[in-house]
């Protein structure tokens, strides 16, 4: 059965993010996945909410959650959210509408449905989030990023989409994040290969060979969540950030710190982004430990990959 990427099924308990429900829809011609572009899944999410506006809150929810209805095109369709962070409607998930989710995270605690809600309140656009893998992605992991795209559809209320971010314009992950995954599994090498003095000084070189043509750069922790090197934030190095959190009480560097224990793998926070005025900004990660001791690390802004500013 296919299967719609989306906000939908959590496992609280375990903080595990199910985000794949059935959204396949017999007869409905729609794109597949492995063709869509963040384009296409803009259009769509925004065709969607035309149709709301059009159509009145309550015949548009009737269509969203219908697995038969327009939208819900093979791997795509359509969720809808209360700001309150009430289901509203969702095709393959009818026995969750009216359950609050406003505190729903991914499996590494990213608070998807508010992040949906904080983006669409402000006129909509990208999010990205952790899903459980379809198969063993080009890094093989089992929980990887997908991207999302969200909208206003009324006063109170806001909808969204997803698709695997594996899928977009057909390739296995988008050039940033294919570049960004080879710069940690090469960091974490050149630390197994080099004393800790050496890998320490080329991590933090922003000229050196760990900092990638488009200036991606590599960070250093140990697993106390203490800095132990970076090309930027030279003054905090030696300092323990592990109490760090975003905006959204995410506690980032914990979460990263925890990735890395668990063997490492994509993971999604929030960071300042110097290039935007330091505006905080969804970053995905990927994080590997070098050895018992300590772990490294990088990121890829959501703008960087989809073109536009995002939260």
């Amino acid at each position: 059965m296919k299967r719609c990427y989306l906000i939908g099924m959590v496992c609280l308990l375990a903080l595990l993010a199910i985000l794949a429900a059935g959204c396949s829809s017999p007869g409905v011609q729609g794109a597949g996945e492995e063709n869509t572009t963040a384009g296409d899944l803009a259009a769509f999410v925004r065709g969607a909410a035309a149709y709301a506006e059009t159509a009145g809150t309550d015949a548009a929810l009737a269509e969203f959650g219908s697995a038969s209805g327009r939208f819900a095109q093979g791997d795509l369709c359509v969720y809808a959210y209360g700001y309150n962070g009430t289901l509203l409607a969702h095709p393959g998930q009818s026995e969750a509408v009216g359950t609050n989710q406003e505190n729903m995270t991914d499996i590494r605690g990213l608070p998807v449905v508010r992040i949906g809600a904080a983006t669409a309140a402000t006129g909509g656009g990208f999010i990205t989030y952790l899903a459980p893998a379809r198969e063993a992605g080009s890094a093989g992991e089992a929980y990887v990023p997908v991207l999302g795209y969200v909208a206003p559809a009324g006063d109170t209320w806001w909808i969204g989409s997803a698709v695997s971010l594996s899928g977009t314009g057909g390739e296995a992950y988008p050039g940033p994040v294919s570049a960004m995954v080879d710069l940690v599994e090469r960091g974490a090498a050149y630390g197994r290969d080099h004393s800790r003095e050496a890998a320490f000084a080329e991590i933090s070189n922003r000229t050196g060979s760990l900092v990638d043509p488009a200036g991606h750069y590599l960070y250093a922790y140990d697993y106390n969540g203490t800095l132990l090197a970076h090309p930027h934030l030279q003054a905090a190095i030696g300092s323990s950030l592990i109490e760090r959190r975003d905006p959204f009480g995410m506690e980032n560097i914990r979460a990263l710190r925890d990735t890395a224990q668990d063997g490492g793998g994509f993971i999604v926070f929030v960071w300042p982004n110097p290039d935007q005025g330091n505006r905080e900004e969804l970053k995905i990660g990927y994080v590997l430990p070098v050895d018992e001791d300590w772990w490294v690390g990088s990121g890829v802004y959501l703008s960087e990959i989809t073109g536009e500013n995002s939260r």
